[in-house]
């Protein structure tokens, strides 16, 4: 043997000096779960240095707590956690729990200072006459150091080392121990030990045990209640009552009798609680965990995806995601149960989960942006007609499906971009049913957009002269293809963007496309369209989609989270416009006015896609704006006629008709009882625009009138298409836009030639 190796001393002397240096310290020794035998490979040396050079503080991180996010009216969305526990006071643990407790674990608890050398004698003298592990002797304390050693642990290598069968760990735990003694009252250490032990049932902490056996909070614990509990602590799963009711309750009733020997209760309640059932399974209460058990799954997705966005929870996602489960926070979303019910119920009217088309709607709060109701026809899961696919959200949160093309509620965009370049709103435009718009070019942000092949058509039918509210209640393409062509495809892009409008699922710009104001320009999402309606409903504010609107840590201090982020995108005036416009779709006649109700001004706009693979109906009051979808989902998309919506086949989908009843009826909901309200009234100089004078050129022959245009600084355009008029033939019958209403500087003015058929015959000269 080498000099500098110690002799291995022998087991009885292993022992003497492990508790020799336990007591010279003050401590609690911890090799207790050992057999005796084990003793014999630990050195005086080996504990001389583990206890020497361990830090004797314990730095003890915050307990994880479950996160509760709420509606706007307090009520319960979802809960989050890794471990579900409720922090509570001392003093709102019953006193005769914590009798409990210190009977079964630790009945030294209060007398002994760091080494209950009584107990850690008996523990390896049991130990060793059963050959392995029948009696623990680590007392309260040293189990709750073992219990924050754990709950410190970040890594699997961490907790493996945390919870090692050694006595390297041992001692660790009982230099520890004495720091905590030290500095920490009895009555401390116990309410800690309460709030972090382990209970089964997914339960950490004996309030979360309390409610989740009982549903009793842990202040109205009885004594059998709070017998099985602390008799939980030591095997939380084999002792679980719901699922070992015998071996519970003989758990029970040993921690009652244990309470009974030590005169903690009389033998008369000790028989009294041991007659009673161990729990009463309709009482257990289980805490649902994450959005995918909550009643508003897809909302709640969102909200989390949102929170995960913001640094003040962590430096990366991981750490902020980390952060939400565990720090018990209180999260208030914009989220209102009434609304919600609505638009779910609108919904279910109007939709089944069997159905092959998905429906959507997504309600939004004008002037703060808040999120007020999502809802879909697919309920959150993974079996047959379910879906983990948000409809309402962009394909960068979590679920999000990332849009459908929009159809004609782009439209509205040209009406506004129209309305700030100076437009009146009876504009008039010759929109014949198909156009051919071949080759012809459309100014955009950076150049010009044309498409070689392109020659669109009307769904519908309007007078041939059409103003722009004319065009708006009829959606006549032909017309907002030709207002889009005067006014730029770049300030509608613009316009289209700063209302928070993009492609859902690439995050790109829109694309500024000839068929732009018609829809095809890029996926759009219900909150988008949501979102950006609200803004002519604030009169031209625009509100990014708010839904967390108050986050509280688990001391109910405000932590502080992104606010409303609202700005002015456009005059009141020009919103004032729009709103003008679009209220006067709702009105008879217009595509809307199947979807008008009440006393309060609305407004809207109908959608539908090319091959009406989605149909769409947007529109607001001054209170509330909505959007609503029903679409085909399944790549590719296909026709939405001879799907099944609401378990019928569709003969017939449109925006007005398919999508706008699911629009109205959440309206319905959302506005009933509120007072009634109305749009501003556009100014004057809104209602005239400010347009340039067109010079009067009827009569003269194309070549006269280009000329006169050009030189005003008007591009010019002649018909192929002769019309009826009291012109000589070949010669402008009229203009588009009308000489009366004037035209936008250097827009394209398209000269109408007369096939004379109106004009009076030729005058014979007079008889000499």
């Amino acid at each position: 043997m080498h000099r500098s190796e110690p002799a291995r001393p022998g087991v009885f002397r292993s022992v003497l000096l492990f508790l020799l240096v336990s007591a010279l310290s003050g401590a609690l020794v911890a090799g207790l779960a050992l057999p005796l035998a084990g003793l014999a490979g630990v050195t005086t040396q080996t504990a001389h240095n583990t206890v020497q050079f361990l830090p004797q503080d314990l730095a003890i991180p915050a307990s994880q707590q479950k996160t509760v996010i709420q509606a706007a009216d307090g009520s319960l969305i979802a809960t989050l956690y890794k471990e579900n526990r409720t922090e509570v006071p001392l003093k709102a643990i019953n006193p005769i729990m914590r009798k409990a407790i210190v009977a079964i674990e630790d009945d030294r608890f209060y007398e002994h200072g760091a080494l209950d050398a009584k107990g850690t004698l008996r523990a390896l003298l049991r130990n060793q006459t059963a050959g392995g592990v029948s009696q623990g002797g680590s007392s309260i304390t040293q189990q709750y150091v073992k219990l924050s050693l754990i709950a410190k642990a970040k890594s699997p290598e961490e907790r493996a080392a945390a919870t090692a069968d050694t006595y390297e760990r041992k001692f660790a735990e009982l230099r520890y121990a004495i720091a905590v003694e030290q500095k920490v009252s009895k009555d401390e250490i116990l309410h800690r030990y309460l709030n972090l032990a382990f209970f089964g049932g997914r339960s950490y902490g004996v309030e979360a045990a309390a409610r989740h056996y009982f549903g009793v909070p842990a202040s109205k614990l009885n004594l059998p209640q709070a017998a099985l509990l602390a008799g939980l602590v030591k095997n939380p799963v084999g002792y679980d009552p719901s699922d070992n009711p015998k071996r519970a309750k003989d758990r029970r009733d040993t921690v009652l009798a244990r309470m009974r020997d030590l005169g903690i209760i009389t033998g008369k309640q000790a028989r009294a609680a041991m007659r009673t059932a161990v729990i009463d399974p309709r009482k257990v209460q289980v805490v649902p965990n994450g959005c995918a058990n909550s009643k508003y799954p897809f909302f709640c997705d969102y909200v989390v995806a949102k929170l995960k966005e913001n640094p003040v929870f962590g430096r990366t996602k991981e750490d902020r995601e980390n952060y939400i489960q565990t720090a018990g926070l209180t999260i208030r979303t914009s989220l209102d149960p009434k609304m919600q019910a609505a638009a779910q119920s609108s919904i279910d009217k109007h939709s089944k989960p069997t159905d092959q088309a998905v429906a959507a709607i997504t309600v939004v709060e004008p002037t703060t942006g808040l999120v007020k109701a999502m809802a879909q026809s697919k309920p959150y899961g993974f079996k047959k007609n379910q879906t983990a696919y948000n409809y309402n959200v962009e394909k960068s949160y979590p679920g999000g499906f990332g849009g459908f093309q929009n159809g004609s509620t782009m439209k509205t965009f040209t009406i506004a971009a129209a309305i700030q370049k100076g437009v009146p709103l009876n504009y008039r435009i010759n929109s014949p049913q198909v156009l051919d718009l071949s080759g012809q070019e459309f100014k955009t942000c950076k150049g010009v957009a044309s498409d070689e092949n392109y020659v669109p058509k009307n769904s519908t039918r309007t007078v041939p002269d059409p103003s722009m509210i004319d065009a708006a209640r009829a959606s006549t393409n032909t017309y907002f293809l030709q207002l889009s062509q005067q006014v730029g495809l770049c300030p509608i892009a613009t316009l289209a963007a700063r209302m928070g409008m993009r492609d859902a699922q690439t995050e790109k710009p829109l694309e500024q496309v000839p068929s732009m104001t018609l829809g095809s320009a890029g996926l759009i999402t219900p909150m988008m369209m949501a979102s950006a309606y609200a803004t002519f409903a604030a009169r031209g504010v625009f509100c990014n989609p708010h839904v967390v609107t108050a986050v509280a840590s688990v001391r109910g201090k405000t932590i502080a989270t992104p606010g409303r982020s609202c700005k002015p995108v456009m005059t009141p005036q020009v919103a004032d416009g729009v709103n003008y416009v679009l209220n006067k779709v709702m009105e008879p006649g217009g595509t809307g006015s199947k979807m008008k109700f009440g006393r309060s001004d609305l407004a809207g706009k109908t959608g539908t896609t090319d091959e009406n693979k989605a149909v769409w109906f947007a529109g607001y009051s001054s209170k509330y704006a909505a959007a609503s979808v029903v679409a085909d989902a399944t790549p590719p998309a296909k026709n939405l006629i001879g799907q099944v919506l609401n378990g019928k086949k569709l003969r017939d989908a449109s925006g007005s008709g398919t999508a706008g009843p699911i629009w109205e009826a959440t309206m319905r909901g959302i506005l009933a009882g509120l007072p009634s309200s109305k749009f501003v009234q556009p100014d004057e100089k809104t209602i005239r625009g400010n347009v340039k004078d067109l010079p009067m050129v009827k009569g003269m022959t194309p070549e006269q009138a280009t000329a006169a245009l050009v030189a005003l600084g008007f591009k010019v355009s002649v018909s192929d298409t002769l019309v009826d008029s009291d012109a000589v033939s070949g010669t402008v019958a009229y203009t588009s836009p009308r000489t009366e209403d004037g035209a936008l500087p250097g827009a394209m003015v398209t000269l109408w030639l007369s096939n004379g058929s109106k004009a009076p015959p030729p005058t014979s000269p007079p008889p000499t």
